[in-house]
């Protein structure tokens, strides 16, 4: 398995198809360095392409999920020795997508990612876990669109995915008023689907639901997220046309046959990996 600066990848149990992603910058607060934008990317594409792993677990190590984009990327970002402000302007450009397709390669990852979150999740954090497909954390969590405290934009994909998560006036309010909120709150707005009394308690809910997702046909799970985050940018006709064409290329698998045949028999289904 690939060693990483940012980042640490984990199989607690060897014979479980649950891998657990951690950012690991903990005496920076995980916060999002260079060698995080280059490496993540990497890092959710191994898990793709491995057949072993069906579900990722994202974590923070330390006392925090995330703080943010560390302010050094600014400057160095911000630092150039051309005097064209348009090859300056189309450089800052591409950058900003790189950075953008870090945390959108969340998305392309075929294998769902559940985000655990405990202590600050700042600014990019944000980006982060609005990426992911499912979001718990624990009561003392805490959250804070921050750019704007910092006089930028949000750039890397919460101002296009919040709204979309907590409703389009609650996205506002936070994204302007940069304010910090709390675990319960980020329930309530349906940011998260669960608070848990704490990092323990947290940390054995969200193994347990990733193992029971991973013991699922893995065509059906990938399939199920691919699906829900295609329909996102179409009508309902277009995606109920969309779900017919990916079930008439994959409904009729050796999954199926397994699912139904271990119904009838009252065991588990075994699914071949994917």
């Amino acid at each position: 398995m690939a060693e990483y600066k940012s980042l640490k990848i984990k199989q607690i149990n060897q014979n479980s198809s649950v891998f657990y992603l951690y950012l690991n910058n903990p005496s920076h607060l995980n916060a999002l360095t260079t060698e995080f934008f280059n490496e993540f990317p990497k890092a959710l594409k191994s898990l793709d392409q491995n057949p072993n792993a069906n579900v990722i677990i994202l974590e923070g190590v330390g006392n925090n999920f995330c703080s943010g984009i560390d302010l050094g990327l600014f400057t160095n970002t911000a630092s150039s020795s051309e005097n064209d402000n348009g090859r300056n302007n189309e450089r800052l450009r591409r950058h900003i997508k790189y950075l953008q397709s870090a945390v959108t390669a969340l998305e392309e990852c075929r294998k769902p990612v559940i985000a655990s979150i405990h202590g600050a999740c700042i600014g990019g954090g944000i980006d982060i876990v609005t990426a992911c497909d499912i979001r718990y954390c624990t009561k003392d969590a805490f959250f804070s669109v921050k750019e704007v405290d910092l006089a930028i934009v949000a750039d890397l994909g919460t101002l296009q995915r919040l709204p979309a998560i907590v409703g389009y006036g609650n996205a506002v309010e936070l994204a302007l008023t940069a304010r910090k909120f709390s675990g319960s709150e980020a329930k309530e707005l349906g940011l998260v689907s669960r608070v848990l009394g704490s990092k323990d308690d947290l940390d054995g809910f969200v193994a347990r639901i990733a193992e029971d997702i991973a013991a699922k046909s893995p065509l059906a799970i990938t399939g199920t997220k691919a699906v829900l985050l295609k329909s996102k940018d179409l009508s309902l006709d277009q995606g109920l046309d969309y779900i017919a064409t990916w079930n008439s290329a994959m409904l009729l698998s050796d999954d199926l046959k397994e699912a139904t045949s271990a119904y009838f028999q009252k065991r588990k289904p075994v699914f071949s990996k994917l």
